[in-house]
């Protein structure tokens, strides 16, 4: 497989095409549609044009390679490589004219989860990981990331997109876990694991997730020195409920509370 800079070099032509696919619709007038019969959840021609443009460049560079996506479907998912794709995580930030939403770019090996690109165009700020090393590229300059240290919840940040994503079993937990950390921040979607990377955030935990909303960013909090598992400590490659934390002993007292309410 390609090492991490071609990796990275391949990833930035699927954020600049997605972006120019996407970038022309933000803070624009735009239809919303609900895919949801129960519920709300949001897909625009904003979504649909960005991962087809980053699914066109895969499929010519690369086509043995599977692709997961969320507004396209999946093709050749039996592949040892398949490209998982969100165009825009976070597509209710989106609609409300917020830039807090982002592209989402992973790779998984193996089944593994082993690069991932988080790219906000409108910012133009971009982070990528693979695992093993993550940095950020703001404006052309490129700066490594590293989580902090944290080692106890009640000096954490937290954040987590909405409290009611969560059951009312898992509530009950999140919230007394709420109740200990520093301070929480809600809506920050796939920015909130961009910011454990960055040594701003300490935790992220959600629920619900699929494949496409965690694969790419679990590479990035890896590769700055965090860790991101299901609540039972497995791995995050199919989504589900998910913990990333910045210090492996905050993540181990965490793991430790969401246990009784893991599925």
């Amino acid at each position: 497989m390609s090492s991490t800079e071609e990796l990275a070099s391949f990833a930035d032509r699927l954020c600049e095409a997605s972006a120019r696919a996407i970038l022309p619709h933000f803070r624009a007038e735009l239809a919303v549609e609900n895919k949801l019969s129960q519920g709300f959840d949001p897909v625009t021609v904003a979504d649909r044009a960005g991962e087809s443009a980053i699914r066109a460049l895969i499929e010519e560079r690369f086509p043995d390679h599977g692709i997961l996506g969320e507004e396209h479907g999946n093709v050749r998912l039996g592949a040892d490589q398949v490209w998982v794709l969100d165009p825009i995580d976070g597509t209710r930030a989106f609609i409300c004219g917020l830039p807090t939403w982002g592209t989402l770019i992973g790779l998984k090996q193996g089944g593994r989860p082993s690069f991932g690109v988080m790219d906000q165009p409108f910012v133009r700020e971009r982070f990528y990981g693979d695992g093993t090393t993550a940095w950020r590229v703001s404006h052309g300059e490129r700066h490594p990331l590293k989580c902090r240290p944290c080692a106890r919840l009640d000096d954490a940040i937290m954040c987590t997109t909405h409290p009611g994503l969560f059951s009312d079993s898992e509530a009950s937990v999140v919230n007394a876990i709420e109740d200990r950390v520093r301070t929480t921040r809600f809506g920050t979607d796939c920015y909130g694991y961009g910011m454990v990377a960055a040594g701003q955030v300490d935790l992220v935990i959600e629920t619900g997730l699929q494949a496409y909303d965690i694969v790419a960013l679990a590479p990035i909090v890896e590769g700055a020195g965090g860790v991101v598992t299901t609540w039972t400590g497995g791995s995050p490659a199919d989504g589900g409920q998910i913990v990333a934390s910045g210090d492996k002993r905050l993540h181990d007292e965490v793991l430790g509370l969401l246990a009784r309410v893991a599925a």
